[in-house]
């Protein structure tokens, strides 16, 4: 655990703990891509919950991961909360089927 501010917080989950459990993901949902398990498994572990933020932190063009986002949405496993017009950076939340699933991954 860190402590920064007067607050003490849990470390970023690594690179294994990530891997995981997008592999997780994909395998409860095969019908997923691998990025869109990847950005289920970022919401989930607190990596990113917007699109211009999951690019950056894992070096993909913005444009696939908001493809993947429409797709996840499509497959009602997410909920677009916010877009911005000019960025299209977009904000997003497990939707009740996403949130059903990745509860089954803390289990």
């Amino acid at each position: 655990m860190s402590e920064s501010k007067g607050r003490v917080s849990e470390p970023a989950a690594d690179a294994e703990t990530f891997l995981a459990a997008t592999d997780t993901i994909a395998a409860l949902r095969p019908d997923l891509s691998l990025l869109e398990a990847g950005i289920l498994a970022g919401l989930h572990l607190g990596l990113a919950a917007d699109s211009r933020s999951f690019a950056r932190i894992f070096g993909v063009e913005h444009a696939l991961v908001l493809r993947a986002v429409e797709g996840l949405t499509g497959a009602t496993l997410l909920t677009v909360t916010a877009r911005d017009g000019r960025t299209q950076r977009t904000r997003y939340a497990a939707s009740a089927a996403g949130s059903a699933m990745l509860t089954a991954l803390a289990a």
